[in-house]
């Protein structure tokens, strides 16, 4: 749980660090602070993709889960619908109200495959490579939420942390059904998924990460069949 652990005080921290300047941060500093994070995004997911392909024993199944993921997931318009929630919430009371900032936090600090599967791996395989970048990606983004809604933004912390502990969890109960073949998978598509996330943030290539959500299932699936 240590890697959940820092993502929720990382996140604690950063609202004391908003809370602290008061006012907005100027979007010159947001800009080089998140194109940082999009490079980091981008070593990470590479690694975690190139490492594990020599040790996938179907060299395709990565290409037809992203593949088929991507088709359900845009099919569902994960994506389209995660931004209009995220509009709908920043409208809602002027887009000023505590409420409507924790709604939005907690929606961005969760829905992720850092968030989602950052635990999965750290419960499995003790590495908490992917919730340590996603704590650093959350306290920049706790920092800005909290500049503009004030200390309450705290609030979003206990709730990450009883999500992923969620993760973690049924990945503990359930570590004998997972074997190395089938992490490996997972970790070829979610580094890609992760590289996409990098892609986005600095700006190259919007992907629509979340959209690819659906292609985490496909490797489980692939295995249960097989």
């Amino acid at each position: 749980m240590l890697g959940t652990i820092v993502n929720t005080c990382a996140i604690v921290a950063g609202t004391l660090v908003g809370a602290l300047l008061n006012r907005g941060i100027k979007e010159k500093y947001k800009a080089v602070l998140y194109n940082g994070l999009g490079l980091a995004s981008l070593a990470i997911g590479l690694n975690a993709a190139m490492s594990n392909m020599p040790k996938s024993r179907y060299p395709v199944l990565f290409i037809l889960a992203i593949s088929v993921g991507g088709v359900v997931g845009t099919a569902l318009d994960i994506d389209g619908r995660f931004r209009r929630l995220l509009e709908r919430r920043s409208q809602n009371g002027g887009g000023r109200s505590l409420a409507d900032g924790l709604s939005t936090a907690i929606l961005l600090y969760c829905i992720g495959p850092l968030s989602m599967l950052g635990p999965v791996i750290s419960a499995l395989n003790g590495d908490n490579t992917f919730l340590f970048t996603n704590a650093t990606l959350d306290f920049v983004s706790s920092t800005v939420f909290a500049s503009t809604y004030g200390l309450g933004m705290a609030l979003a912390a206990p709730v990450l942390f009883c999500w992923q502990g969620m993760f973690y969890l049924v990945a503990e109960l359930s570590s004998q059904a997972v074997s190395d073949a089938l992490m490996a998978e997972l970790l070829i598509v979610g580094g890609l998924m992760i590289t996409a996330s990098g892609l986005s943030l600095l700006g190259i290539k919007e992907c629509k990460t979340l959209n690819f959500l659906p292609a985490l299932a496909v490797p489980v699936v692939w295995f249960l069949v097989v």
